[in-house]
């Protein structure tokens, strides 16, 4: 009874359980931080929820009124026709314009997400089994991001999503998105900025997403990856242009990413 009650609340109040975090009960999408994630939630509510809904309640009315009005009872002698063409063209007309209605402004909404504007900061995300590796190309930073196992979680660090190294971007910018994978295949993913794209093992995929709101935002891997599939979380934090350049010089010496020397590579062939 209790679990009811908390699920009608939520439809009632939905907008007071969404975070940059899945919540308990939780019904509907995680608040969006991105342009690109208030186009989805507007395209969902505004479209895609009113059309099946009026289908849903449709097709309810029929089946009901067909058990009503033509029940055995009071059609003890059944009509035996097979065709009827009015009929046929509508059921088929119908559908046919309900899905340009949604595919329309769906390809929009497509083109956004897949047109790529010129990025200000660009991270390459690699899948592997089970955690998830950065880089930063352009500051020459690499590191990896392990989940914080569950005993050795801080206060108001969320289970199963804490990382010891997130990914840090500084809000209002272009970040581009370099994903692949080392070994299977995973799925880079954070509802809040509408952003999911396949991490496919010998080939880079792109997307791109600018935080529109300071914070901490967390999302999955959300590829069946193996057995620690659940336990490769993504936590991505968005700071301010004066925090990000301190993290970026604090980042340069922590994740540095040393190139090889002559010598060490003489050093290599010599084992």
């Amino acid at each position: 009874m209790n679990k009811f009650l908390l699920t009608i609340l939520a439809t009632i109040y939905s907008t007071s359980v969404l975070a940059n975090q899945p919540k308990q009960w939780q019904l509907g999408f995680q608040d969006s931080a991105s342009q690109s994630m208030t186009e989805i939630v507007s395209f969902h509510n505004n479209i895609l929820l009113p059309i099946i809904i009026a289908i849903s309640v449709f097709v309810l009315f029929l089946m009901i009124y067909t058990c009503i009005r033509f029940r055995a009872s009071k059609n003890p002698n059944p009509s035996k026709t097979t065709h009827n063409v009015a009929v046929e063209v509508l059921w088929t007309l119908i559908p046919c314009l309900i899905l340009i209605v949604m595919a329309v402004p769906s390809f929009k909404i497509l083109y956004n997400q897949d047109t790529i504007p010129k990025a200000d900061v660009t991270v390459k995300a690699v899948g592997y089994q089970w955690y998830w590796g950065y880089e930063y190309p352009d500051e020459n930073i690499i590191f990896e991001s392990y989940m914080i196992k569950e005993d050795e979680l801080k206060e108001n660090q969320p289970r199963l999503l804490t990382v010891d190294n997130e990914v840090v971007v500084p809000v209002n910018k272009v970040v581009k998105v370099l994903i692949t994978a080392n070994d299977v295949l995973h799925a880079w993913a954070l509802p809040s900025f509408g952003v999911k794209r396949d991490a496919v093992p010998g080939r880079i995929n792109e997307t791109w997403f600018k935080a529109e709101k300071v914070g901490t935002y967390y999302g999955q891997c959300s590829e069946l990856c193996g057995i620690q599939h659940a336990f490769m979380p993504i936590t991505v934090r968005v700071v301010t242009d004066e925090e990000y350049a301190i993290w970026l010089a604090e980042a340069k010496m922590k994740f540095a990413n040393e190139p090889i020397t002559e010598n060490e590579y003489k050093k290599l062939a010599s084992k």
